[in-house]
């Protein structure tokens, strides 16, 4: 699969699967089940290994643990899954408005510079 990538630069990767569902389940204090019905929502796609077997990465991790305080707090899961799917959409948006207004900003100081007309 990855065996040509270092384990330490693997292990450093957020979107690397090093997880099974037993171990994700474990870390999130849940059961396989409920990683399952994330998967089921299109929340969280995990890959699978030669084998087969469901693998998270730390990125997932997070998600999933996001899902599982609003299901936690009474949310049914398929409206924690949308929650959390626009939670992300919208920090992906606003990083990309920063992203814009650094470069605008840039422009109008590179243009406004004495000597570039």
């Amino acid at each position: 699969m990855t065996a040509d990538i270092p384990l330490s630069d693997r292990l450093d990767d957020d979107d690397y699967p090093a997880y099974t569902m037993g171990r994700a389940a474990e870390m999130l204090g849940t059961t396989p089940a409920f990683l399952r019905a994330l998967g089921e929502a299109r929340l969280i796609t995990p890959l699978r290994s030669e084998g087969g077997h469901r693998r998270y990465s730390r990125y997932q991790l997070r998600i999933a643990a996001r899902a599982r305080e609003l299901v936690d707090r009474g949310t049914p899961i398929e409206a924690a899954c949308r929650i959390v799917i626009l939670e992300d959409q919208l920090e992906e948006a606003q990083r990309i408005n920063a992203e814009y207004r650094r470069r605008a900003g840039q422009e109008a100081s590179e243009s406004s510079a004495p000597g570039s007309s």
